[in-house]
């Protein structure tokens, strides 16, 4: 069965919602229920828990937050699951507290009920993987409670409200967190995840057992299936979508017994027919890596919300679509790409492009950013616009800062671009950056000589009023720039920074 092309879209908010979107954040839960609405509730953000609850309205395509009495308490990196109208949540961590409290939510009258459960009850943990197994049952494999990585396998019956813990004989998945867990026919397959000595995997289990009717005797099996299998990784998302399970992201570490963190952005997809992994081949460039985000399916659309990248929690929303979707044909926008998702500092990149630039005299910057997927303006316009409506500054702002910042607080983190620019060597400025820096050297340029800024201005005569320092003032984008222009516009950068 061939595979469907797929494309990345990323979400227009002003068009494709309506409402109230929720705030960035990650270790989040975003369920589905019937095929009506997507339910996020929790998660992580800017040092503090989240307890809200916001609801995707499918056919309205309208977010809101329903009025609920009080639930459980704010939390991450929690399970949470649906059988019929009921989301089921069990776990995560709030502060340094591992959850060991199971809630369910009624959507259909947006009522939450703690349940007190009895029998073999799971310890407190994040970071575990659960599944819903058929209409009335749950699965739950693996976590950290706060001492060690588990790998212990729970049943939970949700109308009795007994939890079984399963024994097994025979071999045993190492105990792990961050890891998948989705039930596939009579199965449930467990993929990736941190082990219990540190290391991130990339084995791929199966554990039948599950269904009563089978009378199967419960145990593991390793699976090596044919294809190019994934990375190890964790914080990764299985989501299931007609006959493939659709792996998205993640959390690694790179190179031979290197610790360097990596971020994925890859699809990788197990097909349930041939039973293999194939690569999903999409048509224009993915969203920034990330982990613990959430991917949903909503009929044959995929929707991608929020997530971590080691430095940024986002906020974005991504469409992955098939291409004959309408939304496939929304013009392609490329993402800036973290620095962290790079090689690491001493990679080969950045020398490599510098002595071809010392070779040919040309600029190679929009060359090298193609290569790298990295969007580097070549709009021809030399207006001279707010620090505030630059929307790439505030990007950068908030990656510096680690949030998106609200209106106020946009001002700090514009500076603490401008603190980094300023202590920065050409080196270790990224390529997205430099578009946004040539924009403040001419505000500040500006700024200097007037002491206000006109921010419908075309001053180009400036560059011509015999200030020599100011060579790139002129300039009317970043792909003007050649690779060795780069450390003679940070200095004149600093110059003024310090002026």
């Amino acid at each position: 069965m061939e595979m469907v092309q797929m494309q990345w879209v990323k979400a227009d908010p002003s068009s494709d919602f309506k409402g109230h979107l929720p705030i960035a954040r990650s270790g989040h839960s975003a369920v589905i229920v019937g095929k009506s609405k997507v339910v996020v509730f929790g998660g992580f953000a800017d040092k503090r828990f989240l307890l809200d609850l916001a609801v995707y309205d499918i056919e309205n395509q309208l977010w809101y937050t329903p009025e609920c009495q009080s639930g459980p308490s704010a939390r991450a990196f929690h399970v949470a699951l649906v059988i019929d109208c009921n989301m089921f949540i069990f776990g995560g961590r709030s502060g340094t507290k591992r959850l060991g409290d199971f809630w369910m939510l009624d959507t259909e009258i947006w009522q939450w009920s703690e349940l007190t459960s009895f029998g073999d009850l799971p310890s407190p943990r994040e970071f575990a993987a659960a599944s819903a197994i058929g209409n009335r049952k749950i699965v739950m494999f693996g976590g950290w409670d706060g001492k060690k990585w588990l790998s212990d396998v729970y049943i939970m019956d949700t109308m009795s409200l007994e939890w079984t813990e399963l024994s097994i004989t025979g071999s045993v998945p190492p105990a792990r967190c961050g890891h998948s867990a989705t039930m596939v026919e009579k199965r449930l397959l467990v993929f990736g995840g941190r082990g219990g000595a540190g290391p991130i995997m990339g084995d791929l289990w199966a554990l039948k057992g599950l269904i009563e009717e089978e009378n199967e005797m419960p145990g593991w099996t390793q699976l090596r299936l044919p294809g190019q299998s994934p990375s190890p990784r964790c914080g990764h998302t299985v989501t299931s979508g007609g006959h493939y399970l659709l792996l998205f992201g993640g959390h690694g570490t790179g190179g031979w017994l290197s610790r360097y963190d990596v971020y994925y952005n890859d699809c990788i997809v197990l097909d349930r027919v041939s039973v293999q992994w194939k690569r999903m081949n999409t048509s224009n460039e993915p969203p920034p890596p990330r982990a613990y985000h959430s991917m949903t399916c909503i009929g044959t659309r995929y929707l991608l919300f929020g997530g971590f990248d080691g430095k940024t929690t986002f906020g974005d929303f991504w469409w992955l679509v098939p291409g004959d979707d309408p939304l496939a044909k929304r013009p392609t926008i490329i993402p800036n790409i973290p620095s962290e998702v790079m090689v690491p500092s001493g990679g080969s990149q950045g020398t490599d492009a510098k002595e071809k630039e010392e070779t040919n005299g040309d600029s190679l910057i929009l060359e090298l950013a193609d290569k790298l997927g990295i969007l580097v303006s070549s709009k021809e316009d030399d207006s001279i616009i707010d620090e505030m409506e630059d929307k790439d500054l505030s990007e950068l702002a908030a990656r510096f800062t680690g949030e998106n910042l609200p209106t106020r607080d946009q001002v700090a983190g514009i500076q603490a671009v401008r603190n980094h620019w300023k202590n920065c060597s050409p080196s270790s400025v990224q390529l997205q950056e430099v578009g946004p820096m040539l924009r403040d050297y001419k505000r500040l340029i500006v700024q200097a000589h007037l002491g206000k800024l006109n921010s419908d201005a075309h001053l180009t005569s400036l560059a011509l009023s015999g200030q020599e320092n100011y060579r790139f003032f002129h300039f009317k984008s970043a792909s003007q720039l050649r690779m060795n222009d780069i450390p003679s516009l940070l200095e004149e950068y600093k110059q003024l920074i310090s002026s």
